[in-house]
């Protein structure tokens, strides 16, 4: 088992930043792959970022690539979401993921675990 918990969520205006973290539990972090994902009112859940547990390497939705940047801490078990340059379209529950086998990381489907989700708000 793992347990998730994200932190870091909030109201902010557009153009401004914020930090989102996910606090890892559990099973060993470092041999997980880590992917943020979010949900607006109405809309389906959609992939935001993804860092792989092998090399570290980052993918990201089109929508927020040059905006947002995921990173680990495998130190620490914490996942990071940088998110510059706000917009409303932005605003959305967003939930961290972890899973563990498999090669792909945009589908919610394929992660095995996943927090509560921490809520953003961008205003304009």
């Amino acid at each position: 088992q793992v347990q998730l918990a994200e932190s870091g969520g909030g109201l902010v205006q557009a153009g401004g930043s914020l930090r989102l973290s996910c606090a890892a539990s559990g099973r060993t972090f470092s041999r997980f792959t880590m992917g943020w994902f979010r949900q607006a009112p109405g809309k389906k859940r959609e992939f935001v970022a993804a860092v792989t547990w092998r090399d570290g390497r980052t993918y990201y939705a089109a929508s927020v690539s040059g905006r947002f940047t995921i990173s680990r801490d495998n130190a620490k078990n914490t996942v990071y979401l940088q998110m510059n340059s706000l917009k409303p379209e932005d605003t959305a529950d967003y939930y961290c993921a972890a899973k563990s086998s498999g090669s792909a990381y945009d589908v919610w489907e394929v992660y095995d675990y996943w927090g509560q989700g921490t809520q953003v708000t961008v205003s304009s």
